[in-house]
């Protein structure tokens, strides 16, 4: 009798913790969505220039490491709108060259915003409402990322646009697989820090946003 209470006092505690980080995590998650839009719309009314790839990636991979180290800590938060703050700054100036180069830019972009928050919400309340394991996809979309990430850097490099496509087009599917398998580590226990749950999802529901819009722009793109 005591080791059955003890058994149902454990999987509640357990259920609570987890409640917890989900609870933590989509708000950390929607703060920092606006945030980096606060930031993306600051950078296009500046009119501030797209800081190039190396920075860029120097910039994201430094602050990345940053808010790993830190991430146990108080210090974790602020290094979390760091990151997210510095990505929303590179955003604003591809925004301001889709709405330029485009004539249904503007139109472009809110359609990308819309699909993406509604893959989000679809894949993240089904895996929430299921409660799949998904935990077989990690090594997947590990390998998938790191293969899609350097195609991609081959093809802005050597200006292939039908391999950045491509590329876009994976990302998509990767994003996807990558919300599901975080979720699911979330409500299985596998994933116990809610700022590094957070950044995962920030980086899937970018790089999804970006994907979209770059295939919108090739399928239904009108330019100037």
């Amino acid at each position: 009798m005591a080791s059955n209470q003890y058994a149902v006092a454990q999987q509640t505690a357990g259920a609570l913790a987890t409640n917890k980080v989900l609870r933590n995590t989509y708000l950390l998650l929607s703060m920092t969505l606006l945030f980096s839009g606060a930031t993306a719309g600051v950078s296009m009314a500046m009119n501030l220039p797209h800081p190039g790839m190396i920075l860029t990636l120097v910039g994201y991979f430094g602050l990345l490491f940053l808010t790993n180290a830190l991430r146990n800590s108080i210090w974790g938060l602020a290094a979390v709108f760091a990151l997210t703050g510095f990505m929303g700054l590179t955003l604003g100036p591809i925004l301001s060259q889709y709405i330029q180069a485009f004539a249904n830019g503007s139109q472009l972009v809110l359609t990308a915003f819309g699909g993406t928050g509604a893959i989000f919400l679809g894949l993240s309340g089904y895996a929430v409402t299921t409660k799949k394991d998904f935990s077989f996809l990690g090594g997947f979309i590990f390998v998938g990322i790191m293969v899609a990430f350097l195609a991609g850097l081959a093809a802005a490099l050597f200006s292939m646009p039908v391999l950045s496509l491509v590329v876009s087009g994976a990302f998509i599917l990767l994003m996807s697989g990558l919300i599901l398998w975080e979720t699911s580590q979330i409500i299985h226990g596998g994933e116990t820090n809610y700022i590094m749950a957070t950044v995962s999802l920030f980086v899937a529901i970018f790089n999804l946003f970006l994907s979209l819009l770059h295939i919108l722009a090739a399928v239904a793109g009108q330019e100037r």
